[in-house]
């Protein structure tokens, strides 16, 4: 789970971009629809989910992990629902996250749109 002040930080993003009916996996927010992967026990549930033109974006924060697999996998499943929805998925950069970001977006050519926050 991430920490509490980053995904402050996060929220104050969405809503500084214009999101409307933002949904977060944190706090008193309604939490976001899950997605089942067949042959997986853990459901995938977006960090932050808010729509902008009628379009739903999602948006991650974005940690430096040693499960890279699984986080790749997670960011592959949540682009295509954005692209399939119209919108993007963003994915939110802490200070000294943003090169190991950048390096995983650019490896598995991912459709995401990082910001450093």
């Amino acid at each position: 789970m991430h920490d509490s002040e980053i995904f402050d930080k996060a929220i104050t993003w969405a809503q500084r971009q214009g999101l409307t009916n933002i949904k977060a996996n944190h706090g008193d927010f309604e939490v976001p629809s899950q997605f089942n992967r067949p042959g997986e026990d853990m459901p995938v549930i977006p960090d932050i989910t808010g729509f902008r033109t009628g379009n739903k974006n999602y948006i991650e924060i974005a940690e430096k992990t040693d499960e890279v697999q699984r986080v790749v996998s997670r960011w592959k499943l949540l682009g295509t629902m954005a692209a399939m929805k119209g919108g993007k998925l963003y994915l939110l950069a802490p200070r000294g996250h943003k090169a190991f970001t950048e390096d995983l977006v650019n490896r598995y050519n991912l459709s995401a749109k990082i910001v450093s926050i």
